[in-house]
């Protein structure tokens, strides 16, 4: 069985999302166990409305919730919640192999770092969500908002963790690997992009292909945009309203006419596809790279459907151990023989 821990009360849609997209994920797959942590009467409220296999879901009785208006470290401290109980459970316990929450993107940050930890060498965690590109694949973004200041050596690092997840997560071989700037010209960027772009093409066991703007993401360009958390999270909110605006766009105007709504008719299929194809939640939340079990961080606002996607994205990375190619690829690559330590 494959154990995974989920925070039922995490996000803006807690219970009732977080448990319909647990049992779904466990109806998917008979493999899983789910230890969802919460408040235990909610949690059964929401459970008793579904069918599933109870000999393998259970629930851990939490008083507390975190929410988005607590300091992550004070709340980590004096609150008994869902999400830190989940932490302790994952950091203890050797058979329970990750964790998904909706909650509070600092909570979960720090809890990762103090409680769970770092894998040996990796300097900072990154946020590294997939982003769908006009290839039909995905992009993976990482930092999208971990670490809003960054020094070449985490960029450098970013850049093996996130080649680790495409190649363990979504099977790409080789991934090609892009500095986010402000222009492809090696010279473009603060002194930071650049410092990174020297190193990144030094790096052996790298396939850096130099910097890429913010449209190559979605156009896949590259495999893996690497980006300080700052840069990244612009992007990534920019993509993400970008593609709500088309999509608006278009039900106003295929609803405004009687020639558009006919016209709809015609096009509907297409439509779905390519609603599909720019839907950012269909793969579920962002990886949080280089703690030492898989932490997969979903939206606040997640609906039930994501939650079950970021449970199995959360199944087929412990299956493809990426963990331990994370690991690997730091014994490959040494970093301190390239950049020069405080960098």
């Amino acid at each position: 069985m494959i154990k995974i821990l989920v925070d039922a009360m995490g996000g803006d849609n807690a219970p009732a999302a977080i448990v319909k997209g647990a049992v779904d994920a466990l109806n998917a797959d008979k493999e899983l166990y789910l230890i969802l942590t919460g408040r235990q009467n909610a949690v059964e409220n929401e459970l008793k409305k579904h069918k599933y296999d109870a000999s393998r879901l259970e629930i851990v009785d939490c008083p507390d919730v975190i929410d988005m208006n607590d300091v992550p470290t004070e709340a980590i401290k004096r609150k008994e919640s869902s999400l830190i109980a989940a932490f302790w459970k994952l950091k203890k316990e050797d058979d329970i192999c990750a964790l998904v929450t909706a909650g509070s993107t600092g909570a979960t940050i720090v809890g990762g770092q103090l409680i769970l930890g770092r894998i040996r060498g990796i300097k900072r965690p990154a946020l590294c969500p997939a982003i769908p590109n006009s290839r039909g694949g995905v992009t993976l973004l990482c930092d999208c908002g971990a670490n809003a200041e960054c020094k070449p050596a985490m960029l450098c690092q970013f850049a093996l963790l996130a080649a680790a997840y495409a190649e363990a997560g979504f099977g790409i071989k080789n991934p090609k690997i892009g500095l986010l700037s402000n222009g492809t010209e090696e010279h473009k960027g603060d002194p930071l992009h650049q410092e990174t772009y020297k190193y990144l093409s030094q790096m052996q066991g790298v396939n850096f292909i130099g910097n890429i703007e913010g449209r190559d993401i979605m156009l896949g360009e590259c495999d893996v945009a690497v980006a300080d958390g700052f840069s990244g999270n612009i992007a990534l909110k920019s993509m993400e309203g970008c593609g709500k605006l088309v999509l608006g766009v278009m039900k106003k105007e295929f609803s405004a006419t009687l020639s558009s709504k006919i016209g709809y008719l015609f096009m509907r299929k297409a439509i779905k596809r390519m609603r599909g194809q720019l839907d950012f939640e269909k793969f579920g939340g962002a990886l949080l790279l280089g703690l030492k079990k898989v932490v997969v961080k979903s939206h606040g606002s997640s609906k039930a459907s994501t939650i079950a996607a970021s449970i199995a994205n959360a199944a087929s990375i412990y299956r493809n151990r990426l963990v331990p190619a994370v690991e690997e690829k730091l014994e490959k690559v040494d970093l301190n023989s390239i950049i020069p330590e405080g960098e």
